[in-house]
């Protein structure tokens, strides 16, 4: 009795050093709490702030706010309760009914009463219904995501084990029916591979055995397909340039305007292609660098220009001319290196 006599008059200090009267809310508690934390914390900077008496203020706060929640717990808890002994009294009690018969429910004559208790059970049923829902969402939002990943890492794991026992069963039938014993290589160690010794000796013998089986590696593929689509554009812009006269009309200048920045676009997607490359080629000396399309138009011109000069000569040349039919052969075999030197110039 003491004790408790002793525990309400402290309550009661706590509540007048926050300057708050009994029954106040949370929000007031708080509010008061920040309004004297202002005046006496130590880092406030305050003419008032004293570290002893902040202590006491926040141990109050501390003591008065459990306080509160705790008598608010208690009147939500005896409300509940009033309310499930009005149900019991309603639904259950007898001597509360207004008819024995369909627990007490609806008015009128027993047809009536029937009717609305069937009724009243109808709605029963669904509200039970839809408490049950509820309840299952409820489970199943704080456990669906464990439970979907390890459901689907569990069919992922069944699918490999089902895999490695396929291929340990063929394997094992196999060796049974003897296709391992004439092998050439059986109980000789493998091949040491010749080369860098920093390459992984089982990336170099998977490749191996791609290429013995006709396959090769995508780097090796797209190295190719690089290599073939840039003496495409490279031949094309030649021969585009080589339909234009020397020197170019306005209109032609036009066409070679469109040319070029056809050719622009055709790098910029080829430089992509080169950046996919570099990122799997599996040797730093393998990258390769991109294309410049500027560089391959000022090329491609001066490429032009040299043939253009080489055909001059020829024509100028009058040892390469003669009325003989016999004798024109020289002339096509000088055109004819002409068109190597060029073409020498392309595969650069």
């Amino acid at each position: 009795m003491m004790s408790t006599h002793k525990s309400k008059k402290k309550m009661r200090e706590y509540y007048r050093l926050l300057n708050l009267d009994e029954g106040c809310s949370a929000d007031d508690i708080r509010e008061s709490f920040r309004k004297l934390a202002k005046q006496y914390h130590p880092d406030s900077g305050s003419s008032t702030a004293d570290s002893a008496t902040f202590i006491r203020i926040e141990e109050a706060y501390r003591k008065v706010l459990s306080h509160v929640i705790e008598q608010t717990n208690a009147r939500q808890s005896k409300v509940e309760e009033t309310e499930e002994e009005e149900k019991k009294i309603r639904y259950n009690t007898p001597q509360h009914r207004h008819y024995l018969s369909f627990e007490g429910i609806g008015f009128g004559t027993p047809s009536q009463r029937e009717k609305q208790y069937r009724q009243f059970r109808a709605d029963h049923a669904t509200e039970q219904v839809m408490e049950y829902q509820k309840q299952k969402l409820q489970s199943q939002y704080f456990t669906d995501g464990v439970t979907v990943k390890d459901v689907r890492h569990s069919k992922e794991q069944k699918i490999t084990q089902a895999i490695e026992r396929l291929v340990e069963d063929l394997i094992q039938e196999s060796m049974a029916k003897g296709d391992f014993d004439n092998l050439s290589g059986k109980g000789k160690p493998l091949k040491k591979f010749s080369g860098c010794s920093y390459i992984d000796p089982m990336t170099h013998n998977l490749n191996r055995i791609l290429i013995d089986n006709g396959y090769q590696p995508e780097w090796i593929l797209m190295q190719k397909e690089i290599k073939d689509t840039i003496d495409q554009l490279r031949e094309a812009i030649l021969v585009s340039r080589k339909k234009l006269g020397n020197p170019m009309t306005p209109t032609e200048q036009k066409q070679w305007n469109q040319v070029c920045e056809q050719f622009q676009e055709n790098i910029k997607k080829l430089n992509k292609r080169i950046n996919d490359f570099n990122l799997i080629v599996p040797l730093l000396t393998r990258q390769k660098v991109h294309f410049d399309a500027q560089k391959e138009i000022a090329r491609a011109q001066e490429i032009y220009e040299t043939f253009i000069k080489t055909q001059e000569v020829t024509d100028k040349n009058p040892n390469n001319f003669d009325q003989g039919e016999g004798e024109k052969t020289p002339g096509v075999k000088t055109g004819f290196f002409n068109w190597m030197n060029v073409w020498q110039f392309i595969k650069i």
